[in-house]
């Protein structure tokens, strides 16, 4: 097993599945669409009915693993995950029987950015104003931004409906809005007054010189979100310097890898010595091996809001990071 210095050793069995993974990944994407979701049907040696699991940005995950169709997923935000076992929110009325494997580092937040003319300071202030946005969201339809905006402009007293009733409009296109692109562009020219996304990092820094506010959230809203299982952050003027103060938000960070909670745990802890024999191959968003000392607990950058499979958390805390 490769330490933390030691060169890794990528044997013929995983040179092989990194092949076929990224001819797949090539062969499936779209220019319209450069996040196209994966989704693997793996044949074990062991005997049995094959191992199937899907990364996905949508409620797909959690309602394919539920229903049995996949044995195992990945989700982000980490969040939604968390929504999902509460039974929270716009899309459930009962608790899911979901629970954690592992939580892939990912460190992120929402972002409601309107034109500087709207006058308008928190989201809030939308619905008091009742004022008609041009709102520009993610192009996927069925992506968890747009759940969770619903869940957050409910908690604040009004619905994207109700906007729409006020002269407003909700345009889904584009992926991230970063400085440059036409949706971004659109926003700093007036033809749209309004985005909502998240991938801050990419464009969080641009919002306050294009002529652009950053609408924060107020306290009592935030303690709704944080019931359904939505969790508290900022954009703070140590990430963002030309922000004029941190900007109370939600967090959008964690990738977790989860099953349903009756999963069969011996699947569950080879899919965990998987991860640890393998963490030097494993790409993340930093350096050096996965740090699968961080994925199994509750960290800003790995949230966990569910229980851990009990299996997983043998496991891990055999390994020691428990």
């Amino acid at each position: 097993m490769p330490n933390d210095t030691s060169p890794v050793y990528i044997g013929p069995p995983a040179m092989r599945a990194r092949f076929l993974l990224e001819a797949a990944a090539g062969m499936t994407a779209h220019p319209d669409e450069p996040y196209r979701e994966p989704e693997l049907t793996l044949q074990t040696d062991r005997g049995g009915p094959p191992l199937r699991l899907c990364a996905s940005s949508t409620l797909d995950g959690i309602t394919r693993v539920v229903g049995g169709e996949v044995d195992l997923a990945f989700i982000n935000p980490s969040s939604a995950l968390t929504v999902a076992y509460r039974g929270k929110g716009s899309c459930f009325t009962q608790p899911q029987p979901v629970c954690a494997v592992t939580v892939l580092p990912s460190r992120d937040q929402c972002l409601f950015a309107v034109h500087g003319s709207t006058g308008l300071a928190s989201i809030e202030d939308i619905g008091r104003a009742k004022y008609p946005l041009k709102l520009g969201l993610r192009g996927r339809q069925d992506h968890l931004l747009h759940n969770m905006l619903d869940d957050i402009v409910a908690a604040a007293g009004f619905s994207l409906a109700d906007m729409v009733a006020w002269g407003g409009e909700v345009r889904k296109t584009g992926h991230i809005p970063q400085s440059g692109t036409a949706k971004f562009e659109a926003l700093t020219a007036g033809e749209l007054t309004a985005i909502f996304d998240e991938g801050v990092h990419l464009w969080g820094d641009a919002v306050m010189p294009a002529g652009l506010t950053a609408l924060g959230l107020e306290d009592e809203t935030l303690g709704r979100l944080e019931e359904m299982g939505y969790r508290r952050d900022w954009l703070t003027r140590d990430q963002f310097p030309t922000l004029p103060e941190d900007i109370p938000t939600l967090d959008f960070s964690g990738w977790p890898v989860f099953v349903r909670n009756d999963s069969d745990g011996d699947m569950v802890r080879r899919l965990c010595a998987s991860l640890e024999a393998r963490r030097g191959m494993i790409p993340w968003e930093g350096e050096g091996p996965l740090p699968l000392d961080i994925m199994c607990r509750d960290t800003p950058e790995a949230p966990l809001g569910v229980p851990l499979h009990p299996a997983a958390e043998a496991f891990w805390q055999e390994q020691g990071y428990l």
